[in-house]
């Protein structure tokens, strides 16, 4: 069986914020910008990925979600606490630093992890975690 991720989706509530940090700061290139206002689905990527995406959507956007659902993830998105995603690099001291300088808000800078990895943590406009691994 041949398999791959695809895309993976994120919320955002301001899109332009979003498309800031991915695009700027995070270096992804954007895929596409669909939609208008604060409605809109941005699809970034690593540029030497073609094939991985990562979308960002409105919050709660299923039509399957309640208006106290809804509410319920706008909450844990503004805690920090809905989304993540992890990402890697070779160079993790460059990312943390590209981040920073960014002005990306950091959560944890680069550390020894007890499990075996070295990471940084930091969120995006939305809070959403992003964690960034050296790869080994």
């Amino acid at each position: 069986m041949d398999i791959t991720i695809h895309a993976s989706f994120l919320p955002h509530e301001d899109p332009d914020a979003s498309l800031a940090f991915y695009r700027d700061i995070l270096g992804f290139e954007v895929r596409s910008d669909v939609g208008s206002g604060t409605m809109r689905w941005i699809t970034v990527g690593p540029a030497d990925q073609p094939r991985t995406s990562i979308v960002l959507e409105p919050p709660a956007m299923d039509p399957g979600v309640t208006d106290d659902e809804r509410r319920t993830v706008v909450g844990m998105m503004a805690n920090g606490t809905y989304a993540r995603v992890l990402l890697a690099t070779a160079d993790l001291d460059a990312a943390f630093e590209r981040m920073e300088a960014g002005g990306a808000e950091v959560v944890q800078e680069p550390i020894e992890q007890p499990y075996g990895v070295r990471d940084c943590a930091f969120r995006d406009p939305a809070g959403n975690l992003i964690r960034i691994s050296e790869r080994r």
